[in-house]
C-alpha cells in the first residue's frame, strides 16, 4: 500500500491507495473534493469552522463502495460521472439534509441515476454507498426482468422502502469498512473481491424494486429554480452585493416565500448563504494567487468585502484561519 501526504495551497491530505482501495483525509473542502476522483463535484463549506474530511473507496471489479465523511455543513453539487448509477444512504445521523428542494429524512435512501447531483448535507455528516456504471446496472436489471419504479431514470431521489431491507444493505455496507480497517488484506484476493461486488450487487437489486418516491419533486424543482435564479442574480455582480429587496423583485417572490424556498433547498437564509459562497470564491482566488501585486484586499473587493477588518474577522470564523494565511501558504507551495 502507498501512503503520502498529498499538500495543495489549501490544505494537507494524507493518502493511502492499492489495487483496490483509495483512502484518504483532508483539512481543505477542496482538497477533499479533488479525492472524489473520478466523480466531478464542487462543494461550498456553508457553516463555519475548521473542515475535516475523509474519503475512503473500496474498488471492486464492476463498482465502488465508498464512505464519505464531512465535518462541516456543506453545498455538494455536479456529476458522479458520465452514465453512473448510485446508492447512498445517511449514515448515524438525525439531521435532515437539503435534498432536491425539500428536508430528506435521514432514513430513507438516495439514488442517482446518470443525474446532477445537488443538495446540502449537515455538519458531522456521513454518507455510505455504491456506484456503479449505469449500463451494467440497466443491463442486469434486464436480465433479471427486474423494473425500476418510475421517475428513478436520470434523477437524483430521495425513496423509502421497507426498513429491514435498507438494514441488510446498511449491514453489508458496514461489513465492508470493517473489513477495510481491521482485516484488509482479505480483499487482496481477487476472488473475495469478486464474491463481495456479488453480494453487493444481489442486495441492491433486490433494493430496488421497492423503492417508492417520497419527495415532492414538482415542488422541490420549483424551489430550486427560484433559488437558482436568486444565486445566479446575487453572484452576477460579487463586488455590488445586492440588497435582499433588489434579489426579492428580480425574482418576483415575496422575502418570506425566497427565505422558506432557501431554508428548504440550501438549509440557509439568503444573506447568510451569499456570504459563504463569497467567502468560498475568495478562498479559492487566494490558493491561486501567484501574482505578488495582488494582496487580500484586492480579492476580498473583487466578491464585495468592502470592510478589510470586518472580511477577515468572517473569514477566519469560517475557515478557522486568516485570509493572509491562505495567501501566504500559496504563495510558498508556488514558489
Amino acid at each position: 500500500m502507498l501512503l503520502s501526504p498529498d499538500v495543495s495551497a489549501g490544505g494537507s491530505a494524507g493518502i493511502a491507495e492499492n489495487s483496490w482501495l483509495f483512502d484518504a483525509a483532508s483539512d481543505d473542502v477542496d482538497t477533499h473534493c479533488a479525492n472524489l476522483g473520478r466523480w466531478r463535484l464542487d462543494y461550498d463549506q456553508i457553516s463555519c469552522g475548521a473542515f475535516r474530511g475523509t474519503f475512503t473507496e473500496v474498488r471492486l471489479p464492476g463498482l465502488q463502495v465508498f464512505r464519505e465523511t464531512t465535518s462541516q455543513k456543506v453545498r455538494q453539487y455536479g456529476l458522479l460521472g458520465s452514465d453512473s448509477f448510485g446508492i447512498a444512504l445517511p449514515w448515524n445521523t438525525q439531521t435532515d439534509i437539503n435534498f432536491n428542494g425539500a428536508c430528506m429524512s435521514p432514513g430513507n435512501v438516495i439514488t442517482c441515476f446518470d443525474a446532477e447531483v445537488d443538495m446540502c448535507t449537515p455538519p458531522e455528516f456521513e454518507l455510505r454507498g455504491v456506484v456503479m456504471d449505469a449500463a451494467l446496472m440497466e443491463k442486469t436489471l434486464a436480465a433479471l426482468q427486474i423494473e425500476l419504479p418510475d421517475g428513478l431514470w436520470h434523477q437524483l431521489r430521495e425513496l423509502k422502502t421497507d426498513p429491514s431491507a435498507i438494514d441488510r444493505v446498511r449491514q453489508l455496507l458496514a461489513c465492508v469498512h470493517q473489513i477495510v480497517e481491521q482485516t484488509p488484506q482479505i480483499l487482496d484476493d481477487v476472488d473475495a473481491r469478486q464474491h463481495l461486488e456479488d453480494n453487493l450487487l444481489t442486495e441492491v437489486i433486490d433494493l430496488l424494486p421497492t423503492l417508492q418516491p417520497c419527495d415532492d419533486l414538482r415542488g422541490g424543482n420549483a424551489r430550486k429554480r427560484l433559488v437558482e435564479r436568486a444565486c445566479t442574480l446575487m453572484l452576477a455582480r460579487p463586488d455590488e452585493p445586492m440588497s435582499i429587496l433588489d434579489v426579492c423583485k428580480g425574482v418576483g417572490a415575496s422575502r418570506r416565500k425566497l427565505n422558506y424556498c432557501f431554508q428548504d433547498v440550501l438549509g440557509s437564509n439568503p444573506i447568510h448563504y451569499l456570504r459563504a459562497v463569497r467567502l468560498n470564491r475568495v478562498r479559492r482566488e487566494l490558493k491561486q494567487c501567484i501574482d505578488e501585486q495582488i494582496g487580500v484586499y484586492d480579492i476580498a473587493v473583487k466578491w464585495g468585502f468592502w470592510h478589510f477588518s470586518q472580511f477577515s474577522l468572517d473569514y477566519k470564523r469560517h475557515f478557522a484561519e486568516l485570509p493572509s494565511e491562505t495567501l501566504r501558504r500559496a504563495r510558498m507551495l508556488h514558489s
